[in-house]
C-alpha cells in the first residue's frame, strides 16, 4: 500500500478511547528513542509472527530500515495488510490500530511522531554539499533521503529554521555537535538525532566517502 492509501486508511478511524500509548503497553515492540517538545520519536521492531495490542499514534511519518509486510487491525475489526518498503517514508495520520507481522522479515522502522500545531518554517528546496529526494512531504513536514558528499561541513553555528530528525543509513563517519555539546561522530544504522530549529551546530563527513541518511525536516 502506498503512503496516500495508509493516510485516507488512517484518516478515517477515529481515536479509540481505550487506546494506550504503544510503549507503555507493548515496550517489547516499542522503544523510546527521543522525546522532546517537538517530537517523539519511536524504534519500532516486530518479528516475522508478532502482533501488539490495541494503542495509539499521534500524525507521524514512519521510517523502514528493512522491507516487511504488516497487517493492520482497526478499532471496527476491519484489517488492511501494508507492504513496508526500506529506505522509504509513509505519513500515518493519527489513529488507532492494532499491528501484526504477516510476513517473513522483522519489522524494523523509526517512527516520528508529531507534537503540537503545525508549524511555518520554509524549508529548503536544497543544500550545499547535500543531494536530496522528497519522500514524504505534507504540511507538517518533508521526509528526504539525503547523500552528504565526502566533503560536506556544515561550518560551527550553523542554523535552520526548522527541527530535523536525522536518521542514519548505514554505518558512517560524520561528525555532528548540536548546542556546543560533544560530538557525535560514529553512527550505526538506525541511528537518531534530532537538532532543533535556531540551534547552533556543527556537521562533517569525516569518512572520506558519501554517507546517506534520511532526514525528517519539519515546518
Amino acid at each position: 500500500m502506498n503512503s496516500l492509501k495508509l493516510a485516507v486508511l488512517l484518516a478515517a478511524v477515529p481515536l479509540a478511547v481505550a487506546a494506550q500509548d504503544p510503549v507503555k503497553v507493548d515496550a517489547g515492540h516499542y522503544k523510546l528513542l527521543l522525546d522532546n517538545a517537538s517530537v517523539r520519536v519511536l524504534k519500532v521492531a516486530v518479528p516475522a509472527g508478532d502482533k501488539s495490542p490495541m494503542h495509539s499514534h499521534p500524525d507521524a511519518i514512519l521510517v523502514p530500515l528493512a522491507s516487511a509486510k504488516a497487517r493492520f487491525t482497526l478499532p471496527d475489526g476491519k484489517t488492511q495488510d501494508m507492504e513496508v518498503v526500506k529506505e522509504t517514508a509513509a505519513w500515518t495520520p493519527a489513529g488507532t490500530h492494532s499491528p501484526a507481522n504477516v510476513g517473513t522479515t522483522a519489522v524494523d522502522a523509526i517512527l516520528v511522531e508529531f507534537k503540537g500545531a503545525p508549524g511555518t518554517a520554509t524549508l529548503p528546496a536544497a543544500r550545499p554539499g547535500i543531494q536530496t529526494t522528497t519522500l514524504v512531504e505534507n504540511p507538517r513536514a518533508v521526509a528526504m533521503k539525503t547523500t552528504a558528499g565526502a566533503d560536506f561541513h556544515e561550518a560551527p553555528g550553523s542554523t535552520h529554521e526548522y527541527d530535523q530528525v536525522v536518521i542514519a543509513l548505514g554505518d558512517a563517519g560524520m561528525s555532528l555537535s548540536v548546542d556546543g555539546k560533544a560530538p557525535v561522530t560514529k553512527w550505526q544504522r538506525g541511528d537518531v538525532q534530532f537538532i532543533g530549529r535556531g540551534v547552533k551546530h556543527e556537521s562533517k563527513n569525516t569518512s572520506g566517502k558519501p554517507v546517506e541518511f534520511i532526514i525528517v525536516a519539519i515546518r
